[in-house]
């Protein structure tokens, strides 16, 4: 049932995404209205790190970031994560300036569990599985969007958010996001 609903929150998040229209205008003139990022931060790191953004009007604006690593020593622990989100801006400029956001972030994690167990010769016996699942957490973030007249993105986020649906009984309650990103409006 949790896989259930959270599958159709990425759906109606994506179909809102390209839902749309795009002729529409931000003060009576076209305008471009899409926005394609990369975190540099998570690519030091060890991830690949894509945020797509959908402007809709001159202060809000939706947008998905797709985190999915390629160092061993991430994907231990996390698979990847799906995060939509919702910004309202207020800048000067159109969909730039400081910002706040609210965010769903739905993630595939590792988990391990150890086990102990006695064999028949009375000695300890340690075992360990692993296995994996998606747990779901909501949040809030700010930060600030710089946009050049040419188009090009500079943008700096942090973010916090809590697990609702959680895979193990761990302590992994909290999530947080951070990024430096640069990107391009068109």
């Amino acid at each position: 049932m949790k896989k259930s609903i959270c599958l159709l929150f990425i759906i109606m998040s994506v179909y809102s995404l390209s839902a749309q229209d795009s002729s529409a205008s931000i003060n009576g003139s076209i305008q471009d209205r899409n926005e394609i990022k990369l975190n540099a931060l998570s690519l030091v790191i060890g991830a690949f790190d894509v945020t797509y953004e959908r402007i809709l009007n001159e202060e809000s604006a939706l947008g998905m970031n797709v985190f999915i690593p390629f160092d061993d020593d991430i994907s231990d622990d996390i698979n990847f994560y799906a995060s939509p989100y919702y910004r309202l801006y207020f800048g000067k400029k159109s969909a730039s300036g400081f910002f706040v956001e609210g965010f769903g972030l739905l993630s595939s994690v590792n988990v391990s569990e150890d086990f102990i167990f006695i064999d028949q010769f009375d000695d300890p016996v340690f075992t360990s599985s692993e296995d994996s699942g998606l747990e779901f957490a909501l949040g809030v973030g700010l930060g600030g969007k710089w946009l050049t007249k040419s188009g090009f993105i500079a943008e700096l986020n942090l973010g916090i958010g809590r697990n609702f649906i959680k895979v193990s009984d761990t302590d992994d309650s909290i999530v947080g996001k951070v990024g430096i990103s640069l990107g391009y409006r068109f």
